[in-house]
């Protein structure tokens, strides 16, 4: 069986970033705006699935430096694509949320992927397609995995 879990992680391993790698030079394509830095792209997609996060809270999730993640609050809040808002019982405690604006852009950037991914999916037999949809279920039991023990 270990042979039979390295096979599907070896395979795995070669196709995702291929796959990753085309949707994102499809959704850059299409943006009429410029990409934001992966970091901050990164931030704004932590705190859109997170409303209400702190900067430590966010640097703890993303691995990053307080710091650093402040910095990044500071452009993207310039860029109209954060919101801080004060706690209520200390004061020195900002929670991030995100804006309209940024909701709309993660809205357009994941239909761009899903239109990009359905097009590709149209092309394969029903057998493919079926396969794929039976490993939906599983892929995402992965990624939880996967998040758990990075956390």
């Amino acid at each position: 069986m270990s042979q039979g879990v390295d096979h599907v992680a070896a395979g795995l391993v070669a196709c995702l970033p291929v796959l990753n790698r085309y949707v994102k030079q499809s959704i850059d394509r299409q943006l009429p705006y410029p990409k934001l830095p992966d970091r901050q792209l990164t931030l704004l997609q932590y705190v859109a699935e997170h409303d209400g996060a702190t900067v430590h809270e966010a640097a703890a999730a993303l691995r990053m430096m307080p710091n650093n993640v402040s910095a990044l609050v500071t452009r993207l809040t310039e860029a109209g694509l954060l919101d801080r808002h004060q706690d209520d019982t200390d004061k020195r405690v900002a929670h991030l949320c995100v804006t309209a604006k940024a909701r709309q852009r993660i809205g357009e950037v994941q239909n761009i992927a899903a239109a990009q991914l359905a097009s590709a999916l149209r092309t394969l037999t029903d057998g493919d397609r079926d396969a794929l949809g039976s490993a939906l279920g599983a892929l995402e039991a992965l990624t939880r995995r996967l998040r758990d023990h990075s956390a």
